[in-house]
């Protein structure tokens, strides 16, 4: 028995039964229809789901560790002859649209393309004949059916006004990364079946290269032979790496596309899926709060940004806090938020990077300073913002605690070894492979106690460790917890240092009550997070039973 949202969805999208009908034809089977996707819909045995991201686009997910795994955008596919009048379609509304007056707005630009669609084309019916070709009639108007507009329509604003080839891909929001080469069919990472090999790609390296000129163009940088290589933000704050020349990626064209999430994913979220314990959470949540400069280490694809942005709410809801970034991915809640970005382009003496971004944050007095990403000569500034008693919490690249301090007191940052005591706090994450399946954790959390001159290094202390067999976060820093202990109860004017760890585990309560309650929404958490932090505990939509 078919769905009846399914139903009605083939019923409004009559190319969602075509596919249907042919899958069905070929593998004997129809896959699930859902609205929304859980993560252990993933099974590397084997899966088959179709959603939707927004009418008249779908998306079926299947595949088998033994047949591969695939992602098939589900459109409106036009014949030659519908490809024929889509092209005659846009040379007449392009001819028409040097009359118009200019548009200021989005919303302007769909309406334009409405009176221009409008006016160029005549409604005939199922099997009604057109005009002759070189009438009259047929060089002002195109002749076309209801059902042959409506996928008309779809393809011309798709590709003007929306995302053209990729807009199924950046409409779907379980999709992280976009990946493409060349000729080749996209590849994605996607938040809950992982790597998949999608049925788009470019036609043509004349195709690619127009449509990458075209979006290169549209955020600011235009991509050329002379300047090959782009590295910028989409206007819904993707992050792009775009490498144009062919002598350089030698398969054609290439690209990168890390998605933007509009809200964040939520600590209690991350707690849900074992990123990282309540222990673990709570433990940072007294550092944000009490201005800790927190770094939240890995390597590439570890989570970093994602665990960055989820632990933003434990900073105090009233503080003054500026991000600094090259791309814009931090999102801290907070009111008063000053968000700086680096210009890379224009004349020289117009260019602003990071390293002056952060003397310029520096002087404005925020509580907490966001550097996005710590990649060179910047590190030196964020190290003196923290000397100065500015708090900074950043990601930067690095597997562990000895690693991270080598790369920070060698070239090109070049921080004094004895001022690695600014920084309190690391915590370090990896993507790690467990029963076939990718899960990211955060693996240890070490306090900076101070640089030893006897000993010629710098003193560290591991207080949080993750244990691969067990899938638990062990606490060795209870009753001996430097920062805890000797930072954050001294300045609270514990009588008893000790008492530290019952704020502690009162935290580490609420978010386990918060997971169990199902508060997983970032918003959510905030409220209740920032409703703690001014009432106290008798704002919690929940009971707790720890007493401070």
């Amino acid at each position: 028995m078919v769905d009846p949202k399914l139903e009605k969805a083939m019923k409004l999208n009559p190319h969602l039964k075509e596919y249907l009908d042919s899958y069905y034809k070929k593998n004997r089977k129809m896959p699930k229809f859902v609205e929304s996707l859980s993560r252990d819909f993933y099974t590397p045995e084997g899966f088959d789901y179709l959603y939707p991201v927004g009418d008249p686009i779908f998306i079926h997910v299947f595949g088998s560790n033994r047949e591969g795994f695939y992602y098939n955008a589900i459109e409106p596919r036009l014949s030659p002859v519908e490809e024929r009048k889509k092209k005659k379609l846009l040379e007449i509304m392009f001819i028409k649209a040097g009359y118009e007056p200019a548009y200021k707005t989005r919303e302007e630009f769909d309406a334009l393309l409405d009176k221009l669609i409008k006016e160029s084309t005549v409604i005939i019916s199922e099997g009604e004949k057109e005009p002759p070709k070189g009438s009259f009639a047929s060089m002002k108007k195109v002749f076309i059916t209801r059902k042959e507009l409506k996928k008309i329509k779809y393809y011309i604003k798709r590709d003007i006004l929306e995302n053209g080839i990729l807009e199924p891909l950046l409409r779907d929001n379980y999709i992280e990364d976009i990946h493409c080469i060349g000729l080749e069919n996209i590849f994605v990472i996607h938040k809950v079946f992982k790597t998949l090999e999608t049925n788009i790609r470019f036609r043509s390296l004349k195709e690619a290269e127009e449509y990458l000129r075209g979006m290169s163009e549209r955020i600011g940088k235009p991509v050329s032979m002379a300047r090959p290589i782009i590295d910028s933000a989409l206007p819904d704050g993707s992050r792009l790496n775009l490498i144009f020349a062919d002598d350089i990626s030698v398969k054609g064209p290439s690209f990168t596309i890390r998605k933007f999430t509009g809200e964040p994913l939520s600590v209690t979220q991350l707690i849900k899926w074992g990123t990282m314990s309540a222990e673990v959470a709570a433990y940072l949540w007294l550092a944000l709060e009490n201005g800790m400069s927190i770094f939240v280490c890995g390597e590439t694809a570890s989570g970093k940004t994602t665990t960055l942005n989820a632990i933003l709410p434990f900073i105090r809801y009233n503080a003054k806090i500026y991000s600094v970034e090259d791309t814009a991915e931090v999102l801290p809640p907070h009111r008063i938020w000053q968000q700086l970005l680096t210009r890379e382009t224009g004349p020289e003496e117009s260019r602003v990077d990071y390293f002056t971004l952060l003397k310029a944050a520096l002087r404005s007095r925020p509580n907490y300073i966001i550097a996005g990403e710590i990649r060179g000569k910047e590190g030196a500034v964020a190290f003196q913002a923290m000397q100065t008693g500015h708090p900074v919490i950043a990601t930067f690249h690095a597997a562990d605690v000895v690693k991270m301090i080598q790369r920070f007191t060698g070239d090109p940052i070049n921080v004094p070894i004895r001022f690695m005591d600014n920084l309190n706090i690391a915590l370090f994450q990896q993507a790690v492979y467990r029963r076939g399946k990718v899960f990211r954790r955060v693996v240890s959390l070490s306090e900076i106690l101070g640089y030893s001159k006897e000993l010629g290094g710098v003193l560290t202390k591991q207080v949080f460790v993750w244990e691969p067999t067990t899938d638990r976060h062990r606490f060795r820093g209870r009753n001996n917890s430097y920062i805890l202990e000797n930072k954050i109860a001294l300045m609270q004017g514990l009588p008893d240092k000790r008492q530290i760890y019952r704020e502690m585990d009162l935290r580490a309560e609420i978010l386990n009550k918060m997971v169990e309650h199902g508060i997983l929404a970032h918003r959510d958490v905030v409220k209740v997070i920032w409703d703690f932090q001014r009432y106290g505990v008798e704002s919690l939509p929940f009971a707790v039973e720890t007493k401070v």
